[in-house]
């Protein structure tokens, strides 16, 4: 190991021990050693999503909500695959390591996160010091929720064998689509996580 790597380590490994409180932030890149694929570029996204590239669709073009609308079978075999993934999928031995630096320090740790996996939560963080910005797949909203009397109400996500994706396809039946329990609506449901839209109809 260079010198320069090693003084650097030490240093922030004094600084955490003598921490009072320990905020913690991750991106997509923590997922990886999980095995989690982290979609960098088009290429990374079609190699977990070959059939995407036979149809040309980038992970921009697919996590746009108006899918839901337009062609939800296809929109919930996309993220019904990855809520199974990331189901099925353990989070690495650095989680825990996190969260024991964090649980030593007097007055606890706090997660700030882009991940959408569900995996801070998953190996044990408090999910009330836990703040996923960009939302968890773990749950589901309403597409219509300046319309819908449930407002923004999120709700969990439907258990992955509900959602079974054809491969070939990456489709889901249509009465596998998940749609709104709120009385009078029926509205497809999406996943709670922010995409790449700035419309006021999706949050």
């Amino acid at each position: 190991m260079q010198k320069g790597v090693a003084d650097a380590l030490r240093t922030a490994a004094k600084a955490i021990s003598q921490a009072r409180a320990l905020v913690i932030t991750a991106g997509a890149g923590l997922g990886v050693d999980s095995g989690l694929p982290d979609f960098r570029g088009k290429e990374g996204f079609w190699k977990a999503y070959p059939h995407f590239e036979k149809l040309g669709y980038s992970f921009v073009q697919m996590a746009n909500p108006a899918w839901f609308e337009n062609d939800p079978q296809l929109a919930w075999g996309f993220y019904g695959h990855r809520l199974k993934l990331y189901k099925d999928t353990q989070p690495h031995e650095g989680y825990h390591l996190l969260r024991k630096w964090a649980n030593a320090c007097e007055k606890g740790g706090f997660v700030v996160t882009s991940n959408v996996d569900g995996h801070f939560a998953k190996a044990g963080f408090d999910i009330d010091r836990l703040y996923e910005v960009h939302g968890s797949i773990n749950y589901v909203q309403c597409t219509a929720p300046h319309r819908c009397a449930g407002g923004t109400a999120i709700m969990p996500s439907p258990p992955p064998s509900e959602l079974e994706v054809n491969m070939d396809t990456l489709r889901v039946q249509a009465e596998s689509v998940p749609k709104c329990p709120q009385a009078g609506c029926g509205k497809v449901q999406r996943p709670a996580i922010c995409e790449w839209c700035n419309c006021a109809e999706h949050v």
